[in-house]
Protein backbone atom coordinates (compact mmCIF):
# COMPACT_ATOMS: atom_id res chain seq x y z
CA UNK A 1 0.00 0.00 0.00
CA UNK A 2 2.69 2.53 0.76
CA UNK A 3 4.31 2.26 -2.61
CA UNK A 4 1.20 2.46 -4.23
CA UNK A 5 0.53 6.04 -2.52
CA UNK A 6 4.24 6.77 -3.32
CA UNK A 7 3.87 5.77 -6.69
CA UNK A 8 1.16 8.27 -7.04
CA UNK A 9 3.05 11.12 -5.80
CA UNK A 10 5.47 11.02 -8.34
CA UNK A 11 3.17 10.70 -10.85
CA UNK A 12 1.58 13.81 -9.61
CA UNK A 13 4.92 15.51 -9.46
CA UNK A 14 5.93 14.05 -12.99
CA UNK A 15 2.56 15.96 -14.50
CA UNK A 16 3.79 19.20 -12.16
CA UNK A 17 7.35 18.74 -14.00
CA UNK A 18 6.09 18.40 -17.19
CA UNK A 19 3.78 21.09 -16.68
CA UNK A 20 6.55 23.51 -16.19
CA UNK A 21 8.36 22.42 -18.81
CA UNK A 22 5.48 23.28 -21.26
CA UNK A 23 4.33 26.72 -20.01
CA UNK A 24 6.40 29.30 -22.06
CA UNK A 25 8.54 31.63 -20.54
CA UNK A 26 11.67 34.01 -21.72
CA UNK A 27 13.46 33.29 -18.87
CA UNK A 28 15.30 29.78 -19.59
CA UNK A 29 17.27 29.87 -15.78
CA UNK A 30 13.89 30.12 -14.61
CA UNK A 31 12.76 26.81 -16.19
CA UNK A 32 15.71 25.27 -15.56
CA UNK A 33 15.31 26.22 -11.92
CA UNK A 34 11.78 24.44 -11.74
CA UNK A 35 13.06 21.96 -13.59
CA UNK A 36 15.55 21.43 -10.88
CA UNK A 37 12.79 21.71 -7.93
CA UNK A 38 10.78 18.99 -9.55
CA UNK A 39 13.99 16.75 -9.39
CA UNK A 40 14.65 17.21 -5.89
CA UNK A 41 10.98 16.86 -5.09
CA UNK A 42 10.73 13.64 -6.59
CA UNK A 43 14.00 12.39 -4.69
CA UNK A 44 12.91 13.10 -1.73
CA UNK A 45 9.68 11.87 -2.22
CA UNK A 46 11.68 8.21 -3.49
CA UNK A 47 13.64 8.58 -0.10
CA UNK A 48 11.04 9.56 1.95
CA UNK A 49 9.99 7.14 4.92
CA UNK A 50 6.32 7.52 5.89
CA UNK A 51 5.84 8.74 9.48
CA UNK A 52 2.33 6.94 9.67
CA UNK A 53 0.03 5.02 8.00
CA UNK A 54 -4.05 4.70 8.67
CA UNK A 55 -5.64 1.85 9.92
CA UNK A 56 -6.55 0.49 6.45
CA UNK A 57 -3.51 0.38 5.14
CA UNK A 58 -2.20 -2.83 6.49
CA UNK A 59 0.75 -4.24 4.54
CA UNK A 60 -0.35 -7.21 2.77
CA UNK A 61 1.89 -10.42 3.81
CA UNK A 62 3.25 -12.41 0.49
CA UNK A 63 2.89 -16.07 1.59
CA UNK A 64 5.07 -18.54 -0.90
CA UNK A 65 3.46 -21.91 -1.28
CA UNK A 66 6.25 -24.40 -2.19
CA UNK A 67 6.14 -27.09 -5.21
CA UNK A 68 4.64 -30.36 -4.31
CA UNK A 69 7.75 -32.98 -3.64
CA UNK A 70 7.68 -35.69 -6.20
CA UNK A 71 7.36 -39.01 -3.92
CA UNK A 72 7.00 -42.33 -4.58
CA UNK A 73 3.65 -43.85 -3.08
CA UNK A 74 3.63 -47.32 -2.25
CA UNK A 75 1.49 -50.01 -4.05
CA UNK A 76 -1.31 -51.18 -2.37
CA UNK A 77 -1.18 -54.12 -0.27
CA UNK A 78 -4.09 -57.07 -0.80
CA UNK A 79 -5.90 -58.05 1.70
CA UNK A 80 -5.87 -61.94 2.42
CA UNK A 81 -9.07 -64.02 2.07
CA UNK A 82 -9.67 -65.37 4.59
CA UNK A 83 -11.52 -67.68 5.61
CA UNK A 84 -13.07 -68.97 2.49
CA UNK A 85 -14.18 -72.54 1.59
CA UNK A 86 -15.86 -74.04 -1.56
CA UNK A 87 -18.19 -76.94 -1.95
CA UNK A 88 -16.75 -79.51 -4.25
CA UNK A 89 -18.84 -82.87 -4.18
CA UNK A 90 -21.52 -85.30 -2.49
CA UNK A 91 -19.41 -88.30 -1.19
CA UNK A 92 -21.85 -90.13 -0.15
CA UNK A 93 -25.94 -89.91 0.42
CA UNK A 94 -26.67 -87.92 -3.30
CA UNK A 95 -29.65 -85.16 -3.48
CA UNK A 96 -33.23 -87.22 -3.24
CA UNK A 97 -31.48 -90.46 -1.80
CA UNK A 98 -34.79 -92.99 -0.48
CA UNK A 99 -34.24 -93.68 3.19
CA UNK A 100 -36.59 -95.89 5.22
CA UNK A 101 -38.32 -94.19 8.22
CA UNK A 102 -36.04 -94.31 11.04
CA UNK A 103 -32.94 -95.46 9.09
CA UNK A 104 -29.47 -94.17 10.27
CA UNK A 105 -26.97 -92.85 7.79
CA UNK A 106 -23.73 -90.75 7.41
CA UNK A 107 -23.43 -87.96 5.32
CA UNK A 108 -20.53 -86.83 3.85
CA UNK A 109 -19.72 -83.81 1.75
CA UNK A 110 -16.04 -82.75 0.52
CA UNK A 111 -14.96 -79.12 0.78
CA UNK A 112 -11.61 -77.56 -0.34
CA UNK A 113 -10.08 -74.44 2.14
CA UNK A 114 -9.37 -71.58 -0.67
CA UNK A 115 -8.32 -69.00 1.94
CA UNK A 116 -4.68 -68.37 2.70
CA UNK A 117 -4.95 -69.14 5.94
CA UNK A 118 -4.96 -72.43 7.99
CA UNK A 119 -8.25 -73.65 9.73
CA UNK A 120 -7.71 -74.92 13.26
CA UNK A 121 -10.15 -74.86 15.89
CA UNK A 122 -13.20 -74.57 13.10
CA UNK A 123 -16.69 -76.23 13.69
CA UNK A 124 -19.30 -77.73 11.21
CA UNK A 125 -22.48 -76.26 12.74
CA UNK A 126 -26.22 -77.38 11.62
CA UNK A 127 -27.50 -73.94 10.09
CA UNK A 128 -31.35 -74.84 9.14
CA UNK A 129 -33.92 -76.75 7.74
CA UNK A 130 -34.08 -80.71 9.17
CA UNK A 131 -31.65 -81.73 11.60
CA UNK A 132 -32.48 -85.37 11.18
CA UNK A 133 -30.91 -85.94 14.87
CA UNK A 134 -27.94 -84.71 13.91
CA UNK A 135 -25.48 -82.95 16.30
CA UNK A 136 -25.69 -78.95 16.78
CA UNK A 137 -21.56 -79.18 15.99
CA UNK A 138 -18.59 -80.96 15.48
CA UNK A 139 -15.11 -79.99 15.34
CA UNK A 140 -13.18 -79.91 12.32
CA UNK A 141 -9.17 -80.87 12.07
CA UNK A 142 -6.49 -78.43 10.80
CA UNK A 143 -7.02 -77.59 7.19
CA UNK A 144 -4.24 -76.18 5.43
CA UNK A 145 -4.76 -73.39 2.81
CA UNK A 146 -5.88 -75.47 -0.78
CA UNK A 147 -6.56 -78.56 0.97
CA UNK A 148 -9.72 -81.01 0.46
CA UNK A 149 -11.42 -82.32 3.62
CA UNK A 150 -14.59 -84.99 3.97
CA UNK A 151 -16.71 -83.59 6.30
CA UNK A 152 -19.09 -86.12 8.03
CA UNK A 153 -21.91 -86.25 9.96
CA UNK A 154 -24.18 -89.32 11.38
CA UNK A 155 -27.60 -88.46 11.01
CA UNK A 156 -31.11 -90.21 10.83
CA UNK A 157 -34.02 -90.41 8.66
CA UNK A 158 -37.48 -88.29 10.01
CA UNK A 159 -40.27 -91.40 10.84
CA UNK A 160 -43.17 -89.70 8.54
CA UNK A 161 -42.90 -90.12 4.88
CA UNK A 162 -41.78 -86.94 2.89
CA UNK A 163 -39.24 -85.10 1.66
CA UNK A 164 -36.54 -83.48 3.66
CA UNK A 165 -33.28 -80.98 3.13
CA UNK A 166 -30.75 -79.52 6.11
CA UNK A 167 -27.93 -77.25 5.51
CA UNK A 168 -24.62 -76.92 7.39
CA UNK A 169 -22.17 -74.27 7.75
CA UNK A 170 -18.65 -74.19 8.77
CA UNK A 171 -18.18 -71.86 11.67
CA UNK A 172 -13.92 -70.12 12.61
CA UNK A 173 -12.25 -70.36 15.44
CA UNK A 174 -13.11 -66.57 15.90
CA UNK A 175 -17.03 -67.45 15.81
CA UNK A 176 -17.06 -66.12 11.83
CA UNK A 177 -19.54 -67.91 9.75
CA UNK A 178 -17.39 -69.04 6.23
CA UNK A 179 -18.32 -68.36 2.77
CA UNK A 180 -18.77 -71.48 1.12
CA UNK A 181 -17.94 -71.10 -3.03
CA UNK A 182 -20.38 -73.34 -5.39
CA UNK A 183 -22.77 -73.68 -2.05
CA UNK A 184 -26.22 -72.92 -1.31
CA UNK A 185 -26.80 -69.27 -1.47
CA UNK A 186 -22.94 -68.84 -0.89
CA UNK A 187 -22.92 -70.00 2.17
CA UNK A 188 -23.94 -73.33 3.44
CA UNK A 189 -23.90 -76.62 2.00
CA UNK A 190 -27.05 -79.38 2.56
CA UNK A 191 -28.28 -82.70 2.85
CA UNK A 192 -31.58 -84.25 0.92
CA UNK A 193 -33.05 -87.47 1.68
CA UNK A 194 -37.26 -88.52 0.43
CA UNK A 195 -38.40 -90.59 3.22
CA UNK A 196 -41.28 -93.62 2.53
CA UNK A 197 -42.66 -96.49 3.71
CA UNK A 198 -41.12 -100.09 2.71
CA UNK A 199 -43.04 -102.06 -0.13
CA UNK A 200 -44.64 -104.48 1.86
CA UNK A 201 -44.87 -107.92 -0.66
CA UNK A 202 -48.55 -109.18 -0.71
CA UNK A 203 -48.96 -113.05 0.07
CA UNK A 204 -49.51 -114.73 -3.28
CA UNK A 205 -50.53 -118.72 -3.44
CA UNK A 206 -46.98 -119.64 -5.36
CA UNK A 207 -48.39 -123.29 -6.11
CA UNK A 208 -49.95 -124.76 -8.55
CA UNK A 209 -53.78 -124.47 -8.45
CA UNK A 210 -55.31 -128.03 -7.79
CA UNK A 211 -56.15 -130.66 -10.82
CA UNK A 212 -60.11 -130.92 -11.09
CA UNK A 213 -61.14 -134.15 -9.57
CA UNK A 214 -63.70 -135.93 -7.62
CA UNK A 215 -63.08 -135.76 -3.98
CA UNK A 216 -65.62 -138.39 -2.67
CA UNK A 217 -68.73 -140.04 -3.32
CA UNK A 218 -71.14 -140.83 -0.69
CA UNK A 219 -74.21 -143.24 -0.56
CA UNK A 220 -78.12 -142.62 0.74
CA UNK A 221 -80.86 -145.47 0.46
CA UNK A 222 -84.53 -146.27 0.25
CA UNK A 223 -86.68 -149.24 0.31
CA UNK A 224 -85.30 -153.20 0.31
CA UNK A 225 -86.01 -156.01 -1.82
CA UNK A 226 -87.94 -155.87 -4.58
CA UNK A 227 -88.08 -151.88 -4.25
CA UNK A 228 -84.32 -150.84 -4.16
CA UNK A 229 -83.30 -147.49 -4.51
CA UNK A 230 -79.78 -145.96 -4.14
CA UNK A 231 -78.48 -142.42 -4.33
CA UNK A 232 -75.06 -141.48 -5.44
CA UNK A 233 -73.59 -137.87 -3.87
CA UNK A 234 -70.61 -136.97 -6.04
CA UNK A 235 -68.66 -134.11 -4.43
CA UNK A 236 -65.72 -132.20 -6.09
CA UNK A 237 -62.74 -129.48 -5.94
CA UNK A 238 -63.84 -126.74 -8.55
CA UNK A 239 -65.31 -126.53 -11.87
CA UNK A 240 -65.27 -129.12 -14.40
CA UNK A 241 -67.33 -131.92 -15.98
CA UNK A 242 -67.79 -135.36 -14.28
CA UNK A 243 -68.17 -138.58 -17.17
CA UNK A 244 -69.81 -141.57 -14.49
CA UNK A 245 -71.61 -144.83 -14.37
CA UNK A 246 -73.46 -147.08 -12.15
CA UNK A 247 -72.06 -151.22 -11.78
CA UNK A 248 -74.29 -153.63 -10.07
CA UNK A 249 -72.13 -157.00 -8.31
CA UNK A 250 -74.83 -159.38 -10.26
CA UNK A 251 -73.09 -157.67 -13.64
CA UNK A 252 -76.27 -156.10 -15.22
CA UNK A 253 -75.69 -152.89 -16.70
CA UNK A 254 -77.77 -150.30 -15.98
CA UNK A 255 -78.18 -147.23 -18.07
CA UNK A 256 -75.75 -144.61 -18.36
CA UNK A 257 -76.07 -141.51 -16.69
CA UNK A 258 -75.82 -138.15 -17.90
CA UNK A 259 -72.75 -136.22 -17.18
CA UNK A 260 -72.29 -133.92 -14.38
CA UNK A 261 -70.95 -130.24 -14.85
CA UNK A 262 -69.95 -128.44 -11.78
CA UNK A 263 -69.28 -124.37 -12.37
CA UNK A 264 -67.41 -124.51 -9.12
CA UNK A 265 -66.78 -127.19 -6.15
CA UNK A 266 -69.67 -128.56 -4.40
CA UNK A 267 -71.67 -132.05 -4.63
CA UNK A 268 -74.71 -133.26 -7.42
CA UNK A 269 -76.62 -136.48 -6.67
CA UNK A 270 -78.01 -138.90 -9.24
CA UNK A 271 -80.28 -142.02 -8.00
CA UNK A 272 -81.31 -145.39 -9.32
CA UNK A 273 -83.92 -148.52 -8.57
CA UNK A 274 -83.40 -152.17 -8.30
CA UNK A 275 -86.65 -153.94 -8.52
CA UNK A 276 -85.09 -157.66 -7.93
CA UNK A 277 -86.23 -160.43 -5.19
CA UNK A 278 -83.28 -162.60 -5.86
CA UNK A 279 -81.85 -164.59 -2.59
CA UNK A 280 -78.48 -162.90 -1.55
CA UNK A 281 -76.99 -159.36 -1.21
CA UNK A 282 -77.12 -156.97 -3.76
CA UNK A 283 -75.07 -153.72 -4.28
CA UNK A 284 -74.44 -150.88 -6.36
CA UNK A 285 -71.04 -148.56 -7.49
CA UNK A 286 -70.05 -145.70 -8.64
CA UNK A 287 -67.20 -145.58 -11.43
CA UNK A 288 -65.93 -142.41 -12.01
CA UNK A 289 -64.47 -142.12 -15.74
CA UNK A 290 -63.39 -138.92 -15.69
CA UNK A 291 -61.38 -137.39 -14.18
CA UNK A 292 -60.19 -139.71 -11.84
CA UNK A 293 -61.00 -142.98 -13.11
CA UNK A 294 -61.58 -144.44 -10.04
CA UNK A 295 -64.27 -146.71 -8.43
CA UNK A 296 -66.57 -145.41 -5.31
CA UNK A 297 -69.10 -147.73 -3.53
CA UNK A 298 -70.81 -149.08 -2.40
CA UNK A 299 -74.89 -149.35 -1.81
CA UNK A 300 -75.82 -152.58 -0.72
CA UNK A 301 -79.57 -154.37 0.39
CA UNK A 302 -80.50 -158.28 0.73
CA UNK A 303 -82.98 -160.13 -0.43
CA UNK A 304 -84.04 -163.89 1.66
Amino acid sequence: MRKIIRLFHLFIVCALFLSACNLPSNDPEGAGAAATFAAQTVEALLNASPTATTANSVPPTLTFTPFPTNTTTPAATATPTCPQAQFVTDVTIPDGTVMTPGQSFTKKWRIRNTGQCAWNGYNLVFDSGDAMSGPASQAIGVVSPGQEIDLEVSLTAPNSAGNYRGYWRIVSNSNVLVPILNGYQGRAFYVDIKVQAPNVPTATNTSAPAAFAVTSVTFSTTGGCGSFTATANITVNGPGTVNWHWIRNDGGVPPVPSPMVFAAAGTQSSSISWATTASGSHSFDVYIDSPNHQQFGSASFTCP
